[in-house]
């Protein structure tokens, strides 16, 4: 089901936008039978948006499930605990400094692996987070990072701002090379999903996977670096898209539970669909002028966030 989604979201994003297209448009494309322009819009344009766009959101609900392990707490994701801030601080100090590409995507992995193990320090020796502490170690990180960021946006250059501004609210608008992201989330997805049952074993407790003979420290380092890596290259291919982690792994586990075997690869899938969907309706709703995607994102996750908090004090 998931994969007919994934094709249902993509043939969406074709079709729709500023120039309204038929399903004869695109399969003319495809097939080479279109005009020039309806060639540039369809295999230029939106099917690279909209394979970038399926790459991050899986990337970032891959990234979502691997935090809510590494921290045993459903609240973990990269942009509440801080993760997607601390890479894209560092990614805007590599461009106002005029770094290359390569050395951009440094900044940014060195700016999320920072903010892991900046959460991961301060719960040490503290078990199971509870969500309030959780709350406030990502509320305390995201200010620290929201000021930095603000500090920088006021060194930057006037004609560079705005671009700068909607980057940092999720901008789809640049999204020309989707390869790097589909190859990443592939890999990513397929060693998480052959590591599950350590996966399943680790989000029962420290203390039991060591037991059972899982390399507890590596395998914990491992995840730190490939929830950094996959933030760090969202970052830096769209900007800062919150909340994708939270929803999409939560959404999977009450459809079709906790086990890694099926909760990695369908919330890659899920991911995916979510963030193309999203960016297909903000750069549809009010064309041609297009809506900065992570905030369509934030009114589908604060919402939930309030949820969860609500019933996690029920709870305890």
């Amino acid at each position: 089901m998931l994969l007919l989604l994934s094709a249902a979201s993509i043939a969406i994003a074709l079709l729709y936008g500023s120039a309204q297209l038929g399903a004869s448009d695109v399969l003319d494309a495809f097939s080479g039978n279109a005009s020039a322009a309806t060639h540039t819009v369809i295999m230029e344009l939106r099917l690279p948006r909209a394979l970038t766009a399926f790459g991050v959101g899986g990337l970032l609900a891959v990234a979502g499930v691997l935090m809510q392990v590494l921290l045993r707490n459903p609240l973990a994701e990269p942009y509440i605990l801080g993760s997607s801030g601390g890479a894209a601080v560092a990614a805007l100090l590599a461009m106002l400094l005029g770094w290359n590409a390569v050395m951009l995507n440094s900044a940014a992995f060195t700016g999320a692996m920072t903010a892991n193990l900046l959460v991961f320090s301060i719960a040490q020796g503290t078990g199971s987070w509870p969500p309030a502490r959780l709350l406030l170690t990502g509320v305390v990180l995201a200010a620290g990072f929201s000021a930095a960021t603000t500090l920088l946006l006021a060194l930057s250059p006037d004609q560079n701002l705005r671009g700068m501004l909607f980057w940092l609210m999720g901008d789809l608008s640049f999204a020309h090379a989707p390869g790097r992201t589909l190859w990443l989330l592939l890999a990513i997805t397929g060693a998480a999903t052959l590591s599950a049952r350590h996966l399943n074993v680790l989000s029962r407790g420290e203390l039991e996977a060591a037991v059972l003979g899982l390399p507890v420290a590596t395998f914990r380092l491992a995840l730190f670096a490939v929830t950094a890596l996959a933030t760090a290259i969202s970052v830096t291919t769209v900007g800062v898209i919150g909340f994708i982690g939270l929803v999409v792994p939560h959404a999977i586990r009450l459809l079709a539970g906790s086990d890694h075997r099926l909760l990695v690869p369908a919330s890659a899938l899920a991911g995916g669909c979510l963030l193309v969907v999203a960016d297909t309706i903000a750069r549809s709703v009010l064309a041609p002028r297009q809506l900065p995607v992570g905030a369509l994102t934030a009114a589908l996750g604060v919402p939930l966030f309030l949820y969860l908090m609500s019933r996690s004090r029920r709870v305890s």
